[in-house]
């Protein structure tokens, strides 16, 4: 019998958002608006202050538009909704409700504005016209939104990012192949730390058994096949980009629970009858976001746990050795060498533990800072191609300041 060990991962992330500047981490994490903003007769509304608004965490965001008409904001949190209010003291306001912003984009927002006697304010529920567009290179976004109306029955961001045609997923090995490229040129991050499968231990590219974080942790993902954004690297396949979820002015919150067992699972495969065991299987969790101090200071965290079973089979059973062989083998370990040799279980428990706790700090209106604490501890029992077991654990470390 081979024995490995594997134990999944720790990771921490410390990063700030300064000033008009992206998150200083690895890669892009937040998203922007930017726009230009124009009189009725086609001139520069130099002076006109716009103010962003996140709506569930009360954060306020203000720039003005400069000589040439634009402005621009970084730094913001992705999802929304936010609010955006175009205040000028020459012409009619405007009031973007409702926008949604994703990961390392920027959202559009190109206003004419019409002088005050005609109309005093405008409100726009959605997306403002525009011919820009932002991004740094083919990719997918996949939102909030996606990730909650999307089947994902395994729980794992696998089964979410293969709508995207460039993107295959093998299920016998749980690997994600981008543009035909291998596996292991694949790169994962969490709020800009890399998580990735450094030493080739696993087959799935992740660092750990399973999924490093819990499914309900992420607030939007991104498949970047080839961002030409000098902040990236690591990777010439595609860069799998993760965002967890913040707190909000308003408690939030959610729990889950599914549960399967051998009787719920077939038992024949092409009328031959299947051991499936005696093995009973549930996953479990919760997730919330609330305020530590109201507009200010802001607490998300969530927790999952699998209680499974990893099931074995034995090919060569029953074609080129049969029950007698294995019987006469034990019988001789045993007599002659005084070794139990064991037996051939059809399955054996595994478990699988995520944790996520996640701080917003809204220093100022040009000052964001997070502290994200993302920890998992998981193991399972596979069989060699020899069909004897080994036991895998691994432990990795990460750390971003």
């Amino acid at each position: 019998m081979k024995t490995q060990l594997r134990k999944t991962a720790l990771s921490l992330a410390i990063a700030a958002c300064v000033g008009v500047s992206g998150a200083a981490i690895a890669n892009e994490t937040t998203s922007a608006i930017k726009g230009q903003i124009m009189g009725p007769n086609g001139n520069p509304a130099q002076g006109t202050k716009v103010t962003i608004l996140h709506v569930p965490s009360g954060s306020v965001k203000s720039t003005e538009v400069n000589a040439a008409g634009y402005f621009t904001a970084k730094g913001l949190r992705v999802g929304g909704p936010y609010k955006v209010v175009v205040d000028s003291d020459v012409y009619a306001d405007q009031t973007f409700n409702n926008i949604i912003l994703n990961i390392g984009s920027d959202y559009p927002v190109n206003v004419t504005l019409a002088p005050q006697s005609n109309i005093e304010q405008i409100v726009v529920t959605g997306r403002a016209i525009s011919t820009m567009s932002g991004g740094t290179g083919p990719a997918s976004t996949f939102t909030l939104n996606d990730l909650e109306n999307q089947p994902a029955i395994n729980r794992d961001l696998k089964d979410i990012i293969r709508i995207d045609p460039r993107v295959a997923v093998d299920d016998s090995r749980g690997s994600i192949n981008c543009g035909g490229g291998n596996p292991r040129f694949n790169s994962l991050t969490l709020d800009g730390v890399r998580m990735n499968d450094n030493f080739g231990l696993s087959s799935n590219g992740y660092p750990t058994i399973r999924a490093p974080f819990s499914f309900d942790s992420i607030e939007q993902v991104a498949v970047e096949l080839a961002p030409f954004n000098v902040q990236y690297g690591g990777f010439t396949s595609c860069n799998i980009n993760a965002v967890t979820k913040s707190g909000g002015n308003d408690i939030h919150g959610a729990v889950f629970y599914d549960y399967t067992n051998d009787s719920m699972k077939g038992d024949k495969i092409e009328g031959e009858k299947v051991d499936n065991g005696d093995f009973s299987e549930k996953r479990y969790g919760f997730n919330v976001g609330l305020p530590l101090i109201q507009d200010t200071l802001f607490l998300f965290t969530s927790y999952e746990k699998l209680e499974g079973v990893a099931q074995f089979n034995y090919d060569p059973l029953g074609s080129s050795v049969s029950s007698a062989d294995l019987e006469r083998i034990q019988q001789i370990s045993q007599t002659v060498y005084g070794y139990d040799a064991g037996g051939m279980p059809a399955s054996s428990p595994v478990e699988d533990e995520k944790i996520l706790i996640k701080l917003d700090w809204n220093i100022n209106d040009s000052h964001r800072a997070n502290l994200v604490y993302n920890y998992n501890d998981g193991y399972t029992l596979s069989q060699s191609d020899t069909g004897s077991t080994r036991l895998s654990l691994d432990s990795h470390f990460f750390e971003q300041g």
